[in-house]
């Protein structure tokens, strides 16, 4: 019996390229944690496997696409720090602008 899959977790890696449309549009939803397993999962196929080469292709595009998606959320966090200065315990943190 197959074992269902969680929806909340990344699709896996498709060396046929079957589902790469499907797996793309939902990349901007997935959280940090989620798009990073996806990436490592797909690195592992590429490693692991001999490939077609348009299924190697297939599955670097959308490697790309879940590294953009880990970018996105780490650069969304970082403009979220706070800036806290020690020196001057009264003021209250503040957002770190770049």
């Amino acid at each position: 019996m197959p074992r269902s899959r969680n929806s909340s977790s990344p699709p896996p890696p498709d060396p046929e390229g079957v589902r790469s449309e499907e797996a793309a549009e939902g990349v901007d939803d997935l959280s940090f944690q989620q798009a990073r397993t996806a990436l490592e999962l797909i690195l592992a196929e590429l490693q692991g496997q001999d490939l077609e080469v348009e299924a190697m292709a297939d599955l670097y595009r959308r490697a790309l696409r879940y590294a953009d998606r880990c970018e996105a959320v780490l650069r969304e966090v970082e403009q979220n720090v706070m800036q806290w200065d020690p020196q001057d315990q009264d003021l209250p943190p503040q957002s770190l602008s770049f």
